[in-house]
């Protein structure tokens, strides 16, 4: 009997504090707040909150075009995106005064965001990883933790755009829905969490101040739990899924066909850290020549043009590269960028405003769920900017945020020290991320090649309603309980 009764006050804790978290959620972003926002880029009156409106008219169009009106969706979506981002922007350039410093800034975001995610797009594309065996339970369970581990030294997207079509291959014949969509869970967004290198949020907290191993020694054991539970509940649905139709004529052996493209992976990775955030002096081109992009994107940029033009054309041939996937990725995120400012400044605001009053578990459900519908990487900024005023310090200042990493005492008696704010903040964008589509970019491109292939794959709500919910909400649900539901 006591245990039934503990299991049912944990179970009414879950979901008061997800309600919390929703509620906190929902006032972030359409409350009206009337402050001023303080950013690292700007100080200016925050939008009307019906400007979040593009935003969500992109979402639900993404989410239903698909769906409901595939034609029109497949020949107008550069044209829907592009209206809508260049609304929101209007309404920044013309109505907001003070308001273009923020626009340049996500223009920089965005630039650094499609720069890292091409480069790596082309140079895994001329990377081809042929296994001639039938997939199993366990030949799957194995390429799902090795892109789980790789996917901290090439980055999400690279490990996706490494192992996607050789995961699809190998389970030809048998093929069903769940082995993509758990792709995307493991491989595309939660297998990244062990460097700043694995996904977008973690290496712009690195750029901020966040000591580069912080993130291993402190979100290992998350890591541990929430893919051993994922790779555990794969295991049993791959299992029923049976053998399907396999080729008995297959030869066992695994090739591997464009070993160059390894060598770019070398100085693409080392890229990532040609900032003055990071190195002490380097050049910043966007403060010598005001240019909305730095040396970094231009070495991307430079990488993914010889990758593309020196790669082996079998290996790509072999891949079916084309650069549909990444042009969609481009345009919709694009858009995705733009019509988000408004909801981005107001959740910050309001999490500024009140962030004396939430509760670790506030951020994490919080940061976790808009980290699902919106880009995770700067909600992630968003949300660190909140921990770090509850605690009276500035995310613009790389010192006070290694201070905040380091730990801080609770301000509040009985309260939860600074380490696991930045824990909750970090594991929920990274983790969550995986909620959707286009919580993630790679979560997208995988679904782009996913269907190009033929696979059969769930809509957007499909998505969400039959895995999302059920399967990571629980699986997050328990991370929460483990560790912040002190």
């Amino acid at each position: 009997m006591r245990v039934k009764q503990e299991l049912m006050l944990s179970r009414q804790r879950i979901l008061r504090a997800m309600f919390t978290g929703a509620t906190a959620m929902y006032a972030m972003v359409v409350a009206p707040a009337p402050v001023m926002a303080a950013t690292a880029v700007s100080a200016h009156q925050l939008p009307s909150a019906w400007m979040t409106l593009p935003f969500f008219v992109l979402l639900l169009m993404i989410a239903t075009g698909p769906l409901l009106y595939p034609g029109f969706w497949e020949h107008q979506y550069r044209r829907v995106s592009v209206l809508l981002g260049a609304a929101v922007c209007a309404y920044y350039a013309f109505v907001l005064d003070g308001a273009m410093p923020l626009l340049r800034h996500t223009l920089e975001e965005y630039l650094s965001f499609i720069a890292l995610v091409t480069a790596l797009f082309v140079v895994t594309g001329g990377i081809m990883i042929r296994i001639d065996r039938n997939g199993s339970p366990f030949l799957n369970l194995l390429l799902l933790v090795f892109g789980a581990l790789i996917s901290n030294v090439v980055g999400t997207t690279g490990a996706s755009m490494l192992l996607i079509r050789p995961f699809m291959k190998i389970n030809e014949g048998r093929l069903k829905p769940f082995h993509i969509v758990f792709f995307i869970f493991i491989v595309s967004n939660i297998g990244g969490a062990l460097t700043p290198i694995g996904d977008p949020p973690l290496l712009l907290g690195f750029l901020r101040g966040v000591p580069f191993f912080w993130v291993f020694t402190h979100l290992w054991l998350p890591w541990v739990l929430t893919v051993a539970a994922l790779c555990l509940i794969f295991v049993l649905l791959d299992l029923r899924a049976g053998k399907g139709e396999v080729d008995a004529d297959r030869s066992g052996r695994i090739e591997l066909k464009g070993k160059r493209n390894f060598l770019y992976l070398i100085p693409l990775v080392a890229s990532i850290f040609l900032d003055p955030a990071v190195i002490h002096g380097f050049p910043s081109l966007q403060e010598l020549l005001y240019l909305p992009f730095g040396i970094r994107e231009v070495v991307m940029a430079s990488i993914a043009l010889v990758a593309w033009r020196t790669s082996d054309r079998e290996a790509m041939q072999a891949n079916e590269f084309d650069f549909e996937p990444i042009r969609e990725v481009a345009y919709l995120f694009g858009g995705i960028f733009a019509t988000m400012i408004p909801a981005l400044e107001l959740s910050g605001a309001w999490a500024m405003e009140h962030s004396r009053e939430l509760t670790v578990s506030h951020f994490y459900w919080a940061a976790g769920l808009l980290s699902g519908v919106l880009d995770n990487a700067p909600t992630y900024l968003n949300f660190l900017s909140g921990a770090l005023g509850k605690f009276g310090l500035n995310a613009g200042n790389a010192s006070q945020v290694a201070l905040f990493a380091r730990g801080m005492p609770p301000v509040v008696p009985g309260d939860l020290p600074s380490t696991d704010y930045l824990m909750a903040v970090s594991i929920a964008s990274v983790f969550f991320g995986a909620l959707t589509y286009i919580g993630n970019a790679p979560n997208f491109m995988v679904r782009n090649i996913a269907a190009r292939a033929g696979a059969g794959i769930p809509d957007f709500m499909g998505y969400i309603l039959r895995y999302s919910l059920p399967v990571l909400v629980p699986v997050f649900a328990m991370i929460w309980i483990v560790l912040f539901n002190h």
